[in-house]
């Protein structure tokens, strides 16, 4: 045996640091710099290539010198070869990676073949991995590639709070250490459920295929391919669509003649779902305290029969749920069994709305579009861009809360490319500000501030102008133009008309 020796061990421990920690942190960008030799990288691309060529140029000369052979080592110096080994597979194929990701999306639901998987095994066995530990190896970095891939690019953002966001999705695929992920759960993370909240049209949908489609899916060597797609191993369901007699059925199946209509068998998204793939049970919320029961059967016992059958058939995968709902109020009325939420709430994620990240960073609002602009048509225009923000500015401006959220702003998009307009939704603004005010107040949330700040601005928005707010409220105009405020980024967006004059109803949140 031999020990990895200065300067090799200073190097190593530096990677296996990067290795291990998120890759949407801070943390990991300042030891990625660290490791190339910069103080700054523009663009992630151009760091990943930076990185890749300098663990590469050093594995090369450990294996010239008989070093990248983990059986080589033993205990803690094991460990930390083993790392740096793997990492620089990954790095070495990450754009193999990719291109499959692509095409097994264009494929769809059935395996692509992984033409470099050869290769690459090839390299993990020569550094002394067992032909087991290679193929789950190469699974687990095929995983990795997939996590980043649907997180980074499903939901964008520069925003603190998006950053956040991003770093608790990996967090929920991988855990908090990637180590305690590698020994203990890559197959076992089916008993972790996900809650994700948020209001409607933040990307909840999305998030939650970012982890239904990050999951462990092992490589069979035989058939040159992965078990399944990832595309085949999510399957999503929104509870609000189906009557509640009928939601039973969705999620369990039935027998045939179990019911009055049921003229064959079904199958449920339950019996469908794979060891290795996950259920998005969106609009949890909407469901009665009986399906309630039944689904946490389900997660405490893995097990479920059809209706109409005693049959138990058993559920492997993993359980990911979703409402734009209050829970603390639905709990408070009973509507929400408190057993069934701890069940549910492995983790639980709460997605930010549009208008928390416009306020943190204005400049995602460019980036959002640029992302719009470019799914919609195909390419990059900066021209585009530039029509519908121009057109936003004009009709709705700066100070939009966007109540429908980045779904609202995907519509907004495709309303000002088809007629060069768009002027917002006042009537879900003030919805959705009332809701706000009403929720806060039912669960005990809001501070006294925080009350006449929405009520404030609920009372602006049907009369527009500070004297007949201060009227009403029996408060001296400065404060109620405080309060108003409040509820915008740009204070001077607020405009007050004198008495008597009404404004066009538009949103005073903040953006």
């Amino acid at each position: 045996m031999i020990q990895v020796e200065m300067p090799d061990r200073e190097f190593c421990e530096l990677v296996s640091r990067a290795a291990f920690s998120n890759p949407f942190s801070q943390e990991r960008i300042s030891l990625d710099l660290k490791i190339v030799g910069r103080s700054e990288v523009e663009f992630p691309s151009e760091r990943l290539k930076l990185l890749s060529r300098a663990i590469s140029r050093r594995v090369e000369r450990m294996e010239a010198a008989g070093k990248a052979n983990v059986q080589r080592y033993a205990g803690e110096d094991r460990y930390i070869m083993q790392t740096v080994l793997l990492f620089e597979v990954y790095l070495r194929f990450y754009d193999h990676f990719d291109r499959l990701i692509l095409d097994q999306i264009t494929l769809g639901d059935a395996p692509c073949p992984v033409d470099f998987a050869k290769e690459a095994l090839g390299v993990l066995h020569q550094r002394g991995f067992s032909s087991a530990d290679a193929a789950r190896y190469f699974a687990i970095l095929y995983q990795i590639r997939r996590a980043h891939h649907f997180i980074a690019r499903g939901l964008i953002g520069q925003s603190s709070c998006m950053e956040e966001f991003r770093r608790h999705l990996w967090n929920n695929v991988f855990t908090h250490d990637i180590r305690w992920y590698d020994r203990y759960l890559w197959n076992r993370m089916e008993d972790f459920s996900t809650l994700l909240l948020g209001e409607t049209g933040t990307g909840k949908g999305t998030a939650a295929a970012a982890i239904g489609r990050s999951g462990f899916i092992p490589y069979d060597e035989k058939k040159r391919c992965f078990a399944e797609s990832f595309t085949h191993s999510f399957i999503s369901l929104n509870l609000s669509q189906y009557p509640e007699a009928l939601i039973e059925s969705e999620l369990f199946g039935h027998k045939k003649g179990a019911f009055t209509g049921a003229i064959e068998a079904h199958q449920g998204i339950f019996a469908r779902c794979s060891p290795h793939g996950a259920i998005f049970l969106d609009e949890i919320g909407d469901v009665g305290v009986p399906v309630q029961i039944k689904l946490l059967q389900v997660l405490q016992e893995r097990t479920f029969s059809p209706v109409g059958s005693h049959e138990k058939l058993r559920f492997h995968g993993r359980v990911i749920a979703a409402t734009n709902k209050p829970l603390d109020a639905l709990r408070s009325n009973n509507l929400f069994r408190a057993d069934f939420f701890y069940r549910l709430c492995s983790d639980t994620i709460v997605v930010p709305p549009l208008r928390q990240r416009l306020q943190e960073d204005p400049r995602e609002l460019d980036q959002l579009l640029d992302y719009l602009a470019t799914r919609m048509t195909g390419e990059k225009s900066r021209e585009f861009v530039e029509m519908v923000h121009e057109v936003i500015n004009k009709g709705i401006g700066k100070s939009y809360g966007w109540p429908g959220n980045v779904r609202e702003m995907e519509q907004a998009v495709r309303r000002i490319l088809l007629t060069r307009h768009y002027e917002g939704n006042d009537h879900a603004t003030t919805t959705d500000l009332r809701k706000r005010l009403f929720d806060g107040i039912d669960s005990g949330t809001l501070d006294a501030d925080e009350v006449l700040s929405a009520y404030c601005s609920l009372l602006f928005q049907r009369y527009g102008n500070y004297e007949e707010v201060a009227r009403r409220t029996n408060l001296d105009r400065r404060t109620v133009k405080k309060y108003i405020q409040q509820q915008t980024s740009q204070p001077d967006l607020v405009q007050d008309c004198g008495p008597g004059v009404r404004l066009p109803q538009r949103s005073n949140e903040a953006v």
